[in-house]
């Protein structure tokens, strides 16, 4: 099952209530202190960072850095041990319905149910999600990213590139406000990549939504995100233009920078 599953009916993008004061009316997620322990262990180090509207911020690191819980204490998969998570100006821990309905997740490897057809998945995440008008919502969403021709077929029998089409025609179903993409890219061909990767970006430009994108390629980071962040051992080790910050560093590339993080993070530390 889908770790979104349960989101219900998101608010309209123009809908000024979730928002507090004037002065969040741009921030779609704010994470504060957030931290999560797994018995003596330290998974996520008191990270706090903000995502505003109309912005795609990668969430780099190693393996093991902290990313997937992250976004899974976002998701409200996992309680935070301490800390706050914010979505549209409400906090997850005392609105936890009203934030999810703003907020969707995709990865390649959350695959939907192989023996319902693209159009049956389609239909049971939209009354999943309560998406008013579901059927006339989920036609629009077969349009848009050319799967019509898939519609009755079974989502076992896709493609790699296929199924990553309906992944994202899912996420999207509800709008929402705050979209979580795990390595959305992973394991595509470069032209069904780029298809994605510019749908993407579309979406937050003309939405308003933000996008929080983890991801291991580096030359995606570069061309999607306007804003990087590097955690390690938990940490956000540094944030900035994924353009910029390798040179700021030392390093030839945002690759190169990547590598350093994982190898000698202490090397990057501020004094």
């Amino acid at each position: 099952m889908d770790r979104a599953a349960t989101l219900p009916r998101p608010p309209s993008m123009e809908d000024p209530t979730p928002d507090p004061a004037p002065s969040a009316a741009r921030c779609v997620l704010a994470v504060q202190s957030l931290t999560r322990r797994f018995g003596a262990g330290l998974a996520v180090d008191g990270i706090s960072f903000r995502v505003e509207r109309n912005e795609i911020v990668g969430l780099l690191g190693p393996n093991g850095a902290g990313k997937t819980t992250t976004i899974d204490m976002i998701l409200g998969v996992l309680a935070p041990s301490a800390g706050t998570v914010r979505v549209g100006g409400l906090d997850l821990a005392t609105h936890r319905a009203e934030a999810l309905a703003q907020t969707s997740f995709a990865a390649v490897y959350a695959q939907l149910p192989g023996n319902l057809t693209v159009r049956q998945n389609l239909r049971v995440f939209a009354l999943l999600y309560g998406v008013p008008d579901g059927k006339e919502r989920v036609e629009a969403m077969l349009r848009e990213l050319d799967l019509m021709r898939f519609r009755d077929v079974k989502c076992g029998l896709l493609s790699s590139g296929e199924q990553a089409r309906v992944s994202l025609a899912k996420a999207l179903l509800n709008q929402p406000r705050l979209l979580l993409l795990d390595e959305p890219t992973a394991s595509l061909d470069p032209s069904v990549a780029r298809e994605v990767r510019a749908r993407i970006r579309d979406y937050a430009a003309g939405t308003g939504a933000g996008v929080l994108w983890t991801s291991h390629n580096m030359r995606e980071v570069e061309e999607v995100c306007s804003r990087v962040l590097f955690l390690s051992r938990g940490r956000i080790l540094l944030e900035g233009d994924p353009r910029a910050l390798p040179a700021v560093h030392g390093k030839r590339s945002l690759e190169d920078l990547f590598v350093a993080v994982a190898r000698e993070p202490l090397t990057l530390e501020a004094p």
